[in-house]
């Protein structure tokens, strides 16, 4: 992995994007209940490459908010929580050596690629079981997931969606992109 530049916000930007950030936390409490916003807020300016990464984040239609799950004590966890895969990160395949398998057609990018550019990791399966505990999301969308080495050593990648009030798992060919099909990110801090 080659050395990534810190990248950080202009005050203004970051001071819009805690701004966002807060009015985004304090309307969903059930999502964090046990937090307070002072205390995100003070690990995000301890943090400024981290602003970064949920300023891409939000740019992207990800909607990014703090869950009470899957963190380590002294952490804060940030995942995607649009209620669809974020717009700005749909028709993509899994990874990079997919990308570069195609032939033609291919599409601008790849979910792992994007989520490395980003600084956030893609959600685990359970992660994703997680989120939607705390609402109902992916009803019309899907949104890749990590895939366990052996899966994509063969070639398949895994996604995620909501239907039927049922949270189900699919595989597809880690190559193949959708419209509808995008992924939802996860942020420590």
């Amino acid at each position: 992995m080659m050395n990534k530049e810190i990248q950080v916000l202009v005050p203004e930007q970051g001071e819009a994007l805690l701004q966002v950030l807060s009015k985004r936390f304090e309307a969903n409490m059930n999502r964090h209940p046990e937090l307070e916003w002072a205390q995100v807020q003070a690990k995000l300016e301890a943090h400024p490459e981290k602003l970064w990464s949920l300023h891409e984040m939000e740019r992207t239609g990800g909607e990014p908010d703090v869950v009470a799950f899957d963190a380590e004590p002294g952490e804060i966890l940030f995942v995607d929580c649009a209620a669809e895969s974020p717009k700005g990160r749909r028709s993509i395949c899994y990874d990079h050596e997919a990308l570069e398998s195609r032939k033609q057609h291919k599409p601008e990018d790849s979910a792992m690629n994007m989520a490395e550019a980003m600084g956030i990791e893609l959600l685990t399966e359970g992660q994703y079981r997680e989120l939607q505990k705390l609402g109902k999301f992916d009803l019309k969308t899907s949104s890749w997931v990590q895939t366990p080495a052996p899966i994509r050593k063969l070639g398949g990648a895994l996604f995620c969606d909501r239907r039927y009030d049922t949270i189900f798992v699919y595989h597809n060919g880690a190559e193949s992109y959708y419209g509808a099909r995008g992924f939802r990110g996860a942020l420590k801090v």
